[in-house]
C-alpha cells in the first residue's frame, strides 16, 4: 500500500514563525549548480535565525536532533545550546511512501523507524538539495533482508518519494541551513525516525499487532528522550533490540 502524506500548500514565504510550517509552491531550478543551491539556501537564514530567536537557543546550535512522525507527517527540529534539548519549529511533511512500520528490504517502499543520524549532505540533488539517512543501522542490519537492505534514504525537496522524506524545496533550504550549520561545526545531527507521535497509542489501537515488539523497543527511546529531553544514547542487543542510555 503507497500512501502519500500531503499537506496545505502555501506560496510565498511566513513573515513570522508559525507553529507547522507547511509545504510550498516554491520550486527552485533544477538546473542551477550546487553553489546556486547553497545561495539559495542561505537566503532562509533570516528565517531561521528567527526560529531560533523566539525560542532563545543560540543559532547555530551544539545539539541537533530531528525528530519525524510518520503517522503525521511532521519533521520537528529540536536544538541546545547546552542542557535541555527544545522544539525550533515543525515542518509538514509533504510526501513519503509505505506502511506503518520498520524498512526491512530493498524496494519495500518503506520509511525506515529506528534511531539514525545525517550522514550526507548533497548541495546537488536531483530533489534539489537533500541529507542522507543513516540507514540501515546496526539494527536493520541484524533485522533486515541480509544482503538486500536497501538505503538512499534521504530527506530532501521536491513533493514526491519512495522511502524518503520530501518536504518542498523552501522547506529543505530552511531545514538546510539549519543542519549544515550544526554539521560544518563538526557536530552530529541526529535524527529519530518514528512511526507515531503517541507509539503508544498506535500499539493500542491493535491494526498493526507485528509489529508490537519492534515499536515497544522505540517506545522505550521515545520515553527516554520525553523524560530528559536529550539524544539517547543508542547501542544495539545482538538480535538488534535498541539498548538506550
Amino acid at each position: 500500500m503507497l500512501f502519500l502524506l500531503a499537506c496545505t500548500m502555501v506560496s510565498g514565504q511566513e513573515p513570522t514563525p508559525v507553529p507547522v510550517r507547511y509545504p510550498t509552491d516554491y520550486a527552485a531550478d533544477r538546473s542551477l549548480s550546487s553553489s546556486s543551491r547553497v545561495a539559495l539556501s542561505a537566503k532562509r537564514r533570516p528565517t531561521v535565525q528567527a526560529l531560533f530567536d523566539a525560542t532563545g537557543v543560540h543559532y547555530p546550535p551544539t545539539s541537533l536532533l530531528l525528530r519525524a512522525y510518520k503517522a503525521e507527517g511532521e519533521l520537528e527540529v529540536w536544538a541546545a545550546d547546552s542542557g535541555p534539548l527544545q522544539r525550533i519549529a515543525t515542518w509538514g511533511i509533504c510526501a513519503a511512501s509505505g506502511e506503518p512500520g520498520p524498512k526491512r528490504r530493498e524496494g519495500d517502499g518503506q520509511v525506515p523507524e529506528g534511531f539514525y543520524t545525517l550522514d550526507i549532505y548533497n548541495p546537488y540533488s536531483s530533489y534539489h538539495l537533500s541529507v542522507r539517512v543513516s540507514y540501515p543501522n546496526a539494527s536493520d542490519r541484524l533485522r533486515g533482508t541480509a544482503g538486500h537492505l536497501g538505503g538512499d534514504i534521504y530527506i530532501h525537496g521536491d513533493c514526491a518519494s519512495i522511502g524518503c522524506l520530501a518536504m518542498t524545496d523552501e522547506r529543505i533550504e530552511e531545514l538546510w541551513q539549519i543542519v549544515t550549520a550544526v554539521h560544518d561545526k563538526g557536530k552530529t545531527v541526529y535524527v529519530h525516525m518514528l512511526p507515531a507521535r503517541d507509539i503508544r497509542g498506535a500499539i493500542a489501537a491493535g491494526q498493526f499487532p507485528q509489529h508490537t515488539a519492534f515499536w515497544s523497543n522505540l517506545l522505550e527511546g521515545d520515553t527516554l528522550f520525553r523524560k530528559e529531553l536529550r539524544v539517547p544514547v543508542v547501542s544495539f542487543a545482538k538480535d538488534g533490540t535498541y539498548l538506550f542510555g
